[in-house]
């Protein structure tokens, strides 16, 4: 089987990181993946912010955790130290898309690298906040982007999960 083909197909998402920082380099990889997925009209809509500073990083999860209504201590990026987040210019009909499609990327970019990672929703919710807003202004980001989803990224703590069967009666040929 193609290699390719056989990472889609093997990748799953991750609910356990080492607190081992991943490589600058497989980091920049990744990320390079998720720039080169397609857009619509390739207008490259999507952008990512990529957070590698604990503090900041430790934040960002606690927030999520807020929004997301958990018990304090619950950790929503489940220990990854990396976490990639995807946002998309609102102007740009196709952003929900063209966000979803870099998601899917940097995941699969991550797997093809032996990293673990998963999409962690509530980006959209964080960034309508001010303080959120700031620290895109901050980094020199303007315009109205929507957070579109966090690719919490880092080193598989056990094994990669096996993947379930398959639903049957999702194809349909028209021949």
């Amino acid at each position: 089987m193609n290699e390719v083909i056989q990472t889609l197909e093997a990748r799953r998402s991750i609910r356990k990181f080492k607190p081992d920082m991943p490589l600058e380099e497989e980091i920049e990889q990744v990320i390079d993946a998720g720039l080169y997925a397609a857009s619509g009209m390739n207008r490259q809509s999507a952008i990512v912010v990529a957070v590698t500073n604990k503090e900041l990083r430790d934040k960002i999860a606690n927030d999520n955790r807020e929004i997301g209504g958990w018990p304090e201590g619950f950790d929503p990026f489940y220990g990854a130290p990396v976490i990639l987040i995807v946002l998309a210019n609102k102007t740009v009909p196709t952003y929900i898309y063209d966000g979803s499609l870099m998601m899917g990327n940097l995941m699969n970019a991550a797997a093809s690298l032996g990293l673990g990672s998963i999409w962690i929703h509530r980006a959209k919710e964080e960034f309508e906040q001010d303080g959120y807003k700031k620290m895109l202004k901050d980094l020199g980001i303007e315009g109205e982007w929507e957070g579109i989803g966090h690719c919490a990224l880092g080193y598989i703590d056990g094994e990669n999960p096996a993947a379930p069967a398959r639903n049957e009666g999702r194809v349909f040929w028209c021949e």
